[in-house]
């Protein structure tokens, strides 16, 4: 016999995807949050960097292409969150703030970022203007951390939100 708190099993089972979608929210919003604060913590010291040593050290990102898999599971939950709490204001709105700022730090990613990306060739060639790349690829970078904060600390407002007002 299984035991039902508030009712029925449909019920209780309702309440258990919902407790997976938070917390499956939380978990990749905060794992987007780790790449995107290494390069907040690295900014400072990157920008003084020679261009033979910043080409270097740009190298370290090989592979970082697949966080986009989290970036992906980060929004799609966080949209996914905010559709199921729409019927509760106060956290329908923090998980709908949380999408957005994921969905912002993607846009400048995607109009910033990756165009430098390309113009660099993934930083293995320097442009005459390698400085001006460099300043819009950090602080990009550090714009999309910003904005990754918020969404962690907005998502798990919205998870921790369990009344209906």
């Amino acid at each position: 016999m299984s035991h039902c708190v508030g009712g029925s099993p449909a019920a209780s089972s309702s309440a258990m995807s919902l407790d997976s979608i938070r917390f499956l929210s939380v978990l990749f919003v905060a794992l987007v949050n780790v790449p995107s604060g290494a390069h907040l913590l690295e900014l400072f010291n990157k920008l003084r960097l020679t261009s033979i040593d910043y080409l270097v050290v740009q190298q370290i990102y090989r592979g970082w292409a697949w966080v986009g898999v989290i970036v992906l599971a980060a929004l799609l939950s966080t949209l996914l969150l905010a559709i199921r709490v729409r019927t509760r204001p106060r956290a329908f709105l923090w998980a709908l703030l949380a999408f957005f700022c994921l969905l912002g730090a993607q846009a400048i990613f995607w109009t910033v970022t990756f165009p430098v990306n390309q113009e660099t060739s993934n930083w293995t060639v320097l442009s005459e203007n390698w400085m001006s790349h460099r300043r819009r690829w950090e602080y990009s970078h550090a714009l999309g951390a910003a904005l990754h904060l918020v969404a962690l600390v907005s998502v798990l407002v919205a998870a921790l939100s369990k009344s209906h007002r």
